[in-house]
């Protein structure tokens, strides 16, 4: 079992079907709004690669910056070192930051998405995710405009005459038919069988 190549068997598939997911169109997206919304190119460079973009942001430096652009104060205490945990602390207090600042769970990463580049696909979708909530709020965003509740209220007299309608999704009667059906309670009729000699 020592013998076997690191990512063997499943782990290998799920790391293949993560990276099929990976779109540099949309890294590349996500490192240009960066960039522009904190004035600072990314440590690393600028490549919209799976590893380039880990690089860049795996210490999670960038990340606080980013969010603390958008929200300032969000993340009081930037750790500079390259000690493991506190990179892992950054990426940690960028999540919570990202939270705070009104993203579901759903839409962020987890820190080992990152820090160990478990998922970067879904990396770039929280910050595709955090570019469209600040685009919301009126701030430096990216991608499509977020969708916002369109609550419509209705006066008495509207709602008494839409309970007399059947909507289409209701589906229709016409044509429905219980011809030929066996009444509840028998059971079921073989007509046109010969069953003499059968045992």
């Amino acid at each position: 079992m020592a013998d076997r190549p690191k990512g063997f068997g499943m782990t290998a598939e799920l790391q293949e079907k993560k990276a099929a997911k990976y779109d540099p169109t949309l890294a590349a997206e996500a490192v240009e709004w960066m960039q522009r919304l904190t004035g600072q190119e990314l440590p690393q460079g600028t490549g919209n690669t799976m590893t380039s973009v880990q690089d860049a942001l795996k210490d999670g430096v960038y990340l606080c910056l980013v969010i603390n652009t958008l929200a300032p104060g969000s993340v009081k205490k930037v750790n500079s070192s390259k000690m493991a945990f506190k990179m892992m602390e950054n990426i940690g207090n960028f999540l919570s930051a990202c939270e705070t600042y009104g993203l579901k769970k759903t839409d962020i990463f987890q820190t080992v998405d990152l820090y160990e580049a478990e998922n970067i696909p879904q990396v770039i979708n929280g910050l595709h995710a955090l570019g469209r909530k600040a685009q919301a709020k009126g701030q430096e965003g990216t991608g499509p405009k977020e969708a916002v509740a369109n609550k419509r209220e209705f006066d008495e007299q509207t709602l008494k005459a839409g309970q007399n309608v059947i909507g289409l999704q209701m589906g229709t009667n016409r044509g429905a038919s219980q011809a030929g059906s066996t009444p509840a309670g028998l059971g079921r009729q073989i007509h046109g069988i010969n069953l003499k000699g059968v045992q």
